[in-house]
């Protein structure tokens, strides 16, 4: 009995030993937890002030990766002979000029995407590449400093595709207004006096028109995480059909050297692409403004990447 009593004693000491050490583990690691924490925020502290020193900064992120594939005699799927690709790249880049009394910000940013499905039982398929993603916008905003947030600014900003239909429809912003900059990194322009150019072949569905945009970015990078959110609006004066807004997002992370996993998508409306997409590509004569369905255009693209910086 005495033997029972004293074996129940020494667990009961183990247990509460290890219960203790646990919870002095879990200080100790709260406390290192808030040493990170404060040591990441003196970090960011000094890069906003590296950031608003003046001189150009200049740099990009973005993600590049594919897959290719071979099958041979493999009766499961439909097409037991074929060979398979998907390769694309994004880049995100800037070039911004700070000084005293005014600022210069210039930025890229272009998803292209190229995927294939080769048959190779039909010699009358595709057996190339073809475009699956493509995205190409090109902006430049100079403003004159009223104070540390408001400028008096001006913007040109060019949107198309590049790898078919080349400005076919492509849109050219310029316009004047005020640029606010509330916080670091976020950069929101307010231009009520802007004139959309478009450009393309069938100038009785696109037409240039004048109206106010908006544009809203974020461009920033936390450590092994780099992304950047971009919203242009267009309000025409002229007929709510000549409007359009586009916001694309770009986030990267990197898990192991270059190594990383990222993630694209974006979301579009324009009545004229769905108008020209109607009388154009599916031959439907009868359709108008009035008649379409002028539905959200949406892609996304997600993967293992190779992130570069």
């Amino acid at each position: 009995m005495k033997k029972i009593v004293l074996a129940f004693a020494l667990m009961f000491v183990a247990l509460n030993i290890s219960a203790q050490t646990e919870e002095e583990l879990k200080a100790t690691l709260a406390t290192k937890k808030d040493s990170i924490a404060a040591i990441q925020g003196r970090a960011d502290a000094l890069q906003a002030q590296i950031d608003a020193l003046p001189g150009w900064k200049v740099g990009a992120f973005g993600t590049i990766g594919g897959s290719l594939s071979n099958f041979s005699n493999w009766y499961a799927q439909g097409f037991p002979n074929n060979s398979a690709g998907n390769i694309g790249f994004t880049v995100n880049g800037f070039a911004n000029l700070q000084q005293e009394k005014f600022f210069w910000r210039n930025a890229l940013t272009t998803n292209l995407n190229w995927v294939k499905l080769d048959d190779e039982d039909d010699p009358n398929d595709d057996d190339g590449f073809r475009q699956a993603t493509d995205v190409f916008n090109i902006s430049s905003l100079y403003g004159r400093k009223l104070s540390d947030k408001w400028a008096v600014s001006g913007l040109m900003e060019y949107r198309t595709t590049i790898l078919s239909n080349f400005n076919d429809p492509g849109y050219l912003d310029l316009g004047v207004g005020a640029t606010w900059t509330p916080v670091q990194n976020l950069v929101v322009v307010i231009h009520p006096l802007n004139y959309n150019f478009v450009f393309a072949d069938d100038d009785t569905v696109f037409n240039s028109s004048l109206g106010a945009k908006i544009v809203a970015d974020y461009t920033r990078q936390l450590g092994a995480v780099a992304f950047k959110t971009n919203l242009s609006m267009f309000q025409s004066y002229e007929s709510g059909d000549l409007s359009n807004w586009q916001w694309t997002n770009s986030f990267s992370y990197t898990l192991w050297k270059m190594i990383g996993v990222g993630f694209d998508f974006g979301l579009r409306n324009n009545a004229q692409e769905a108008l020209n997409y109607e009388l154009n590509t599916l031959g439907n004569t009868g359709a108008t403004f009035d008649n379409i369905d002028n539905d959200l255009q949406t892609y996304w693209t997600l993967g293992l990447s190779y992130n570069f910086n």
